[in-house]
């Protein structure tokens, strides 16, 4: 157990977890002190904090500081959160005013799940748990925001008051956070991309992003660059259908282990759901071919729309999505090539998000409880990714429990400008579902055998990235990423012609350019060009039209003079194809 005075593991994904849960409790505890009324319906720890949504609240952001003010009274208070296992009849006559929880106890017992409470003071919730020992280990929190939100994400169901919070083992933590988060405040993906026309989200379909026309060109710029890269490895790439019959989800254990994240539909009579995973479909391309030890190892990639169920309050732009591709890859080998295709895809990562100007940091994920294969099978795994990892020297944190059901796994978590962190690829050994699908490879023996598999991907969610990029470079792509590269403004319409044949001859060079040629002064277009953040504006007037030449003005506000077009040329199209940061002339 941890003593109060200990250094807490933030960096531990189920540490900050349970740390956050608790938090969420002694905000319900605080509400229903305050607002007798409210009835509490979930509050569980998301990506940056906690939640807790409540029926029959009405407050705004000034009632902020007296809720937080009791939640501090509750955390000084030091209340223990003790568990205990109740029965039905007990749950109906605990929450015999709170309808919510009387509807969550009848699911957990239709899952077969036992009954518990936790109880901190007075205070006493239905809940699965994990928690703190007590109030006394949350040291600094806040709460900070209002949203309405449906219960169970359906609009069919009443809208609820959802309050949002953060908490940390420091008053310093929450300094630097909120401090980051101002900074963030500035970068939010959301606002830029919907000012650069990137991307746009619709209440008709929640949590499934649209990709507007300047987000096409970075997506399919990110594509390009992926494809060039997996060739250099030696992957095929292939793409599989999204909606399979649910026999093939019971063959591969999603439809027991993930049915609850999966959408489903019926055709023709016949069940079938939406892929969550690309996985099952790459085993049936597999089948399709007798394979030898020769072949191996075989890289096959593909970039998978998959649909998963989350939460409506977990939903956020493009970092946490319905609907997204991934950069999925399964790569089919020995057991005795573990190691050496484990390190070939930890320097693919650490190339590709080199590029980007992405650290990242390691951490490795052990069995969790609902998993399938065998303990010698997890075993197996497990020290295929710790050989590796020591192979190639890298530090790495152990996640007990986190792993994937079918498989232990690296998981890389890039580290943007800002210092945050964000998980991006994952490495997942498998030794279960060529088991389940029956995979198999001739051998040197001559003998059938069956392969081992990675699932692998380095973007991740291309959603996701994107979003992150969009974050870390605040909406200044390098110039191989932007939507337009060059704008030319004209100073006046006598220079439009020059100005038409300078634009055609990027274009003959596939540069993105656009012209302006609007009768503002050239002060307005200079600073309408650098509110949109292009790279370069070349300005054309009476001197560039007279000598053949360009006046170049960088993002930065760097002004050259007297540039020739041959060299303006020659600059970029080497910038782009080194992917470089930033260009100068």
């Amino acid at each position: 157990m941890i003593k109060k005075n200990e250094e807490i593991n933030f960096k531990d994904k189920k540490v900050r977890e349970k740390f956050w849960h608790s938090s969420a409790h002694i905000l319900a505890h605080a509400i229903k002190k305050l607002f007798p009324d409210a009835k509490n319906t979930i509050g569980p720890a998301v990506e940056n904090g906690f939640y807790y949504d409540f029926d029959d609240l009405h407050i705004t952001p000034d009632d902020f500081f007296r809720i937080e003010t009791e939640m501090k009274k509750i955390i000084q208070a030091d209340y223990p959160f003790v568990k205990k296992e109740i029965t039905m009849a007990e749950a109906k006559k605990l929450f015999k005013d709170n309808p919510y929880k009387i509807e969550l106890a009848k699911e957990f017992k239709e899952k077969g799940e036992k009954l518990t409470i936790y109880k901190d003071g007075d205070f006493y919730d239905l809940c699965r748990g994990p928690h703190m020992p007590s109030t006394g280990y949350i040291k600094a929190i806040k709460l900070t925001k209002i949203a309405g939100a449906y219960w169970k994400g359906d609009q069919k169901n009443k809208q609820l008051t959802r309050v949002y919070g953060i908490s940390f083992p420091s008053e310093k933590e929450l300094k630097d956070y909120l401090k980051m988060r101002e900074e963030a405040e500035k970068r939010d993906h959301k606002k830029i991309g919907k000012k650069l026309r990137i991307f746009s989200m619709h209440e008709e379909s929640p949590g499934m992003p649209f990709l507007l026309e300047n987000g096409m060109i970075i997506w399919n710029e990110l594509l390009k660059f992926w494809r060039e890269e997996h060739k250099k490895e030696g992957y095929q790439e292939i793409k599989t259908p999204i909606v399979l019959k649910k026999e093939l989800w019971v063959k591969s254990g999603h439809w027991k282990n993930f049915r609850e994240n999966m959408y489903t539909l019926k055709i023709d009579e016949q069940e079938y759901a939406l892929k969550p995973m690309n996985c099952p479909g790459c085993m049936l391309v597999y089948k399709e071919q007798v394979h030898s030890y020769r072949d191996f190892p075989l890289k096959v990639g593909e970039i998978g729309h998959v649909y998963r169920h989350e939460l409506s309050g977990t939903l956020s732009g493009l970092f946490r999505v319905r609907s997204f591709h991934q950069d999925d890859a399964h790569i089919f080998m020995t057991e005795d090539q573990i190691t050496e295709e484990v390190l070939s895809v930890l320097k693919l990562a650490e190339r590709i998000y080199k590029t980007f100007g992405l650290g990242f940091h390691i951490e490795l994920s052990t069995r969790p409880e609902k998993s399938i294969g065998t303990d010698e099978m997890w075993e197996k795994a497990t020290q295929g990714l710790v050989k590796a990892l020591e192979k190639a020297g890298k530090k790495y944190v152990i996640n007990e429990g986190d792993g994937a059901f079918y498989g232990p796994k690296i998981d890389l978590h890039v580290k943007d400008c800002l210092g945050r962190s964000w998980q991006c690829a994952t490495i997942q050994l498998d030794m279960s579902l060529p088991e389940r699908f029956d995979l198999t490879y001739e051998g040197k023996d001559g003998q059938k055998h069956r392969p081992v598999m990675i699932h692998r991907v380095i973007y991740g969610s291309l959603e996701r990235f994107l979003g992150i990029l969009i974050e870390h470079f605040a909406g200044k792509f390098p110039l191989w990423l932007s939507p337009v590269q060059v704008k030319i403004l004209t100073v006046a319409d006598r220079f439009n012609k020059y100005a038409e044949t300078i634009k055609n001859k990027l274009e003959e060079h596939n540069i993105r350019v656009q012209l302006d040629t609007r009768t503002e002064s050239i002060s307005k277009k200079v600073r309408d060009a650098q509110l949109e953040q292009y790279n370069l504006i070349l300005i054309i007037g009476e001197k560039e039209q007279k000598n053949k030449t360009l006046a170049v003005r960088s993002r930065e506000g760097k002004l050259k003079f007297g540039v020739k077009l041959d060299t303006f040329l020659k600059k970029v199209k080497e910038n782009i194809n080194k992917k470089e940061f930033k260009i100068e002339f």
